[in-house]
């Protein structure tokens, strides 16, 4: 028997999970925190708060854990993708971290875009550059805060800083590097010759390595911040939603994620550097070894259902709006809700692109609203399913994963929009799973991933199936949530 750590770097709390090798999850514990808004489009946060509630939980589960705690025998990283961490050449953070729903850099996102053509993009980063990417923060860094970029020793994704905090190792690996923009995806390496043209400065791009890679061991000074033992691998991670598709034990083709957290995505595992043409979609390393995943993301999922819960109806918890969405029929008497309320990326990747209700009437109330939120966020993820399908890759069923997952409401939502069978996996914390995994297979306690997966991965009984009535209502509702974005884009500013 081992015990093995994976720690979750999100971006509204870090969580971090106890597994026994052999009998499965021991604990899970989490801290929440805060997303800076300094300025409207801005999103920040501060590496050390990151830092500060990790120590806060890994103390927790000493506490409580402290005979399991003090037999990790290796360590593993899951964490928010596509912001960055810049630092000096110690690893001191030079700024607050710029995160991935960050919207400052549409100036830069549009000079990016006259520079590099769709070809160009396509056969090197198999992504369009979007606002809250590495790419157009490290630019607008460089218009705006050029003396950040003169002191910096490294730029980092989000939880590359944590790991740097337990191995003093400066690195990044390839999952999340290539959700950056500056990355040559198929070829698995920075793409040296872009930031070159762009001016950025080639050394702070860190060595890139495979998530599985022990990226150092537990350093003395982290051991006394958190207790950790001395000398214990750690493998370099991977980007949340790589992590998470192995903690819903997805590696082959055919079965679709979609998650609904802050943000929500719909992905899928890939054999091959496999991308949309029209960069609708993104197409990103995976942990797996020479694997890679494809995805669709709305940046508003969860986070939609937040701001109505707090912004609009001053409700207490998300609980009572499942319960207030279930009291309504599928289509909510004809009330539609475009979740673009930070801009959008799939399938419109507009910056500006706005929210709206459509179909107001007297009839409908507060509990409308929410099942509108609910059925708009599913609408714009199936715009994802969609590209897929036409990229000929199969979706048999659907892993519904992340907050959305604990709404059985929602949950058929998604069955009857998506007209998929949906399924719900036993762990919740996946993503954390995900990280145990890796770091059990790259430390070898695990002989794989496949292996590690059969023996923790496990589905709740219940599936939740398409009601035919529900499909027919909710395809046409679909078309004129697609038709409504189409008519009103002219005005979104």
């Amino acid at each position: 028997m081992s015990v093995i750590l994976g720690i979750d770097l999100g971006t509204s709390s870090v969580k971090a999970m106890l597994l026994d090798s052999v009998k499965g999850v021991i604990s899970v514990e989490s801290s929440p925190y805060e997303v800076s808004i300094p300025f409207e489009g801005y999103a920040e946060q501060n590496p050390e708060t990151w830092w500060l509630e990790t120590k806060q939980v890994l103390g927790r589960l000493r506490d409580k854990n402290e005979q399991e705690f003090n037999e990790i025998q290796a360590v593993g990283f899951s964490g928010q993708m596509h912001g960055i961490v810049v630092t000096d050449c110690e690893g001191k953070p030079l700024r607050p971290a710029i995160l991935w729903l960050d919207q400052r850099s549409r100036k830069e996102l549009e000079s990016i875009n006259s520079v590099l053509d769709f070809r160009e993009m396509g056969e090197i980063f198999r992504n369009r550059a979007f606002t809250g990417f590495a790419f157009p923060s490290l630019m607008w860094l460089k218009e705006h805060e050029p003396e950040v970029l003169l002191k910096a020793g490294a730029v980092l994704m989000p939880k590359d800083y944590i790991r740097f905090r337990m191995t003093g190792n400066l690195a990044s690996d390839v999952t999340d590097a290539s959700a950056t923009a500056l990355f040559d995806t198929a070829k698995r390496d920075w793409a040296f010759g872009i930031i070159k043209k762009f001016g950025l400065p080639e050394e702070i791009f860190p060595a890139c390595k495979e998530s599985m890679e022990v990226a150092g061991t537990v350093t003395r000074q982290c051991h006394e911040e958190c207790g950790l033992k001395e000398g214990i691998p750690v493998v370099y991670g991977s980007g949340d939603q790589m992590a998470q598709s192995i903690g819903n034990g997805v590696f082959r083709e055919g079965e679709v994620i979609s998650n609904i957290g802050t943000g929500g995505q719909i992905s899928a595992y890939i054999k091959e550097a496999k991308y949309d043409r029209e960069l609708r979609t993104h197409t990103f390393c995976h942990a797996l070894d020479k694997a890679y995943t494809i995805y669709g993301a709305t940046l508003c999922s969860g986070m939609s259902l937040n701001w109505l819960k707090n912004k609009v109806l001053g409700i207490e918890d998300f609980n009572s709006m499942s319960h207030m969405a279930q009291e309504i029929d599928p289509g909510c008497r004809g009330l539609i809700f475009l979740p673009y309320l930070s801009g959008e990326r799939t399938p419109h990747m507009n910056p500006s692109a706005k929210g709206m209700f459509f179909g107001l009437s007297l009839c409908q109330d507060r509990r409308y609203l929410t099942r509108a939120v609910m059925e708009g966020v599913t609408f714009s993820l199936r715009d994802s399913l969609t590209i897929f399908e036409e990229l000929g890759i199969q979706c048999e069923t659907v892993i519904a994963s992340g907050g959305g997952s604990h709404s059985d409401v929602w949950l058929q939502i998604q069955a009857d929009v998506f007209n998929k069978k949906v399924k719900v996996c036993e762990v919740d914390e996946q993503a954390c799973l995900g990280a145990c995994i890796l770091a059990g297979t790259g430390c070898g306690i695990f002989n794989s991933i496949e292996e590690a997966a059969r023996r923790f991965v496990s589905f709740r009984e219940k599936v939740y199936e398409p009601i035919p009535e529900h499909v027919g209502l909710y395809e046409k509702q679909y078309r004129v949530f697609r038709e409504l974005y189409v008519a009103n884009e002219r005005f979104m500013i």
